[in-house]
C-alpha cells in the first residue's frame, strides 16, 4: 500500500533536521521526531523507522501526517494534548514569581513548594494549587 503522507525534505529543512539531531540542545522527543523525518526522507518504510528508534508505526505515520500538513516545525514539536488547558493565568503565574522573589515567611530560610502554594491559596489568588504545579510553573517562567 502505498503511502498517504510521503515525506520529502527540501535542502534547507534537511539541513535544519541535521542540525537538530547532531546538537544535543533539544528534548529527546525532538531529536527522535528529527531521526523520523530524516529516515521517512531517505525512503524507509514504517515499520523500519519504528523498529530502528523504537516506536510504534503509528507515530511515524502521525508524524509523517503532521509534517505533511503543518510543516516540519510542528511536526517536530508535535500537538498539545487537547483538553489540557493551563493551571494558572498569566496574572496569577506572575503572582507566584513574586512571592517567590520576595524574603521567606520568619523562621524559615528560604521558600519552599508547598508555602508557596500555601501562600497562593492564602492570599487568594487560586483555591488550590500543588506543589508539582507551582514547580513546573517556576520552571517555565526561569
Amino acid at each position: 500500500m502505498a503511502k498517504k503522507y510521503v515525506v520529502e525534505l527540501t535542502p534547507k529543512e534537511r539541513s535544519h533536521l541535521l542540525a537538530v539531531v547532531s546538537k544535543g540542545k533539544n528534548k529527546a522527543q525532538v531529536i527522535r521526531r528529527a531521526h523520523l523525518l530524516l529516515k521517512s526522507d531517505e525512503g524507509k518504510t514504517d515499520k523500519e523507522i519504528a523498529e530502528l528508534l523504537y516506536i510504534s508505526e503509528d507515530t511515524v505515520e502521525r508524524t509523517r501526517a503532521c509534517f505533511w500538513q503543518e510543516g516540519v516545525q510542528a511536526a517536530l514539536e508535535g500537538k498539545p494534548i487537547p483538553g489540557q488547558q493551563e493551571k494558572l493565568d498569566e496574572v496569577q503565574e506572575a503572582h507566584l514569581t513574586a512571592i517567590a522573589c520576595t524574603e521567606p515567611p520568619e523562621g524559615r530560610g528560604r521558600w519552599t513548594l508547598e508555602l508557596l502554594a500555601k501562600r497562593m491559596v492564602a492570599d487568594g489568588i487560586v483555591d488550590s494549587i500543588s506543589p508539582t504545579t507551582v514547580r513546573l510553573t517556576l520552571k517555565k517562567r526561569n
